[in-house]
């Protein structure tokens, strides 16, 4: 938990007496109170929702597909040319 030095922050929740039964159940279950099953419920959750937002899934298809494009990279067509032509003219050049 929080030391003298560490500011601490309130969350409110409005649930259902139904909901807050479950939650202290499972808090009973674990031998921890209800503010620790709460709080260590929703860490876990908060961890596993950033963790599925910042890996990039593919199939197995896609994955391929991306090796591939890495290994064996296509040409360069004339609209990609054009592009980088108006980028050094706006930017100049990176070297």
């Amino acid at each position: 938990m929080a030391t003298k030095t560490e500011p601490i922050a309130r969350i409110e929740a409005r649930i259902t007496p139904e909901l807050k039964a479950m939650f202290q159940t499972a808090a009973d279950i674990e031998n921890i109170t209800l503010c620790e099953f709460l709080v260590k419920s929703a860490r876990e959750a908060a961890g596993s929702t950033i963790a599925n937002h910042n890996v990039l899934k593919l199939s197995a298809e896609d994955s391929k597909a991306f090796v591939e494009a890495i290994l064996n990279p296509a040409e360069p067509n004339e609209a990609l040319k054009a592009a980088a032509k108006r980028y050094k003219q706006e930017f100049g050049s990176a070297s």
